[in-house]
């Protein structure tokens, strides 16, 4: 599936357009340096699809090419840098 994900600073979130809704991951920066990701959702019509997973690794790209640390407050993020250890290294 195709993702076209935008980053939008203003609101401190990843979206994909999914037709009606957007999917999104969403974020606090509770300092410069650090970046925590606080909540996914996906529409229930795109769930299962690799979506969140999509999201994810843009929000995690992301940290690292601004050099940030990531704190994963959703339990989504967090069991995806669990299952991916090349993330383990973005954890504060």
């Amino acid at each position: 599936m195709e993702l076209n994900i935008k980053h939008d600073k203003k609101y401190q979130q990843f979206t994909a357009n999914m037709g009606n809704e957007d999917a999104e991951l969403a974020y606090a920066t509770p300092s410069e340096e650090v970046i925590d990701f606080t909540h996914t959702f996906v529409p229930e019509s795109a769930r299962g699809k690799g979506v969140a997973n999509k999201l994810i690794e843009e929000g995690l790209c992301y940290a690292e090419e601004n050099g940030k640390k990531v704190i994963a407050t959703c339990p989504v993020v967090k069991k995806f840098i669990h299952k991916n250890p090349d993330y383990q290294k973005l954890l504060k």
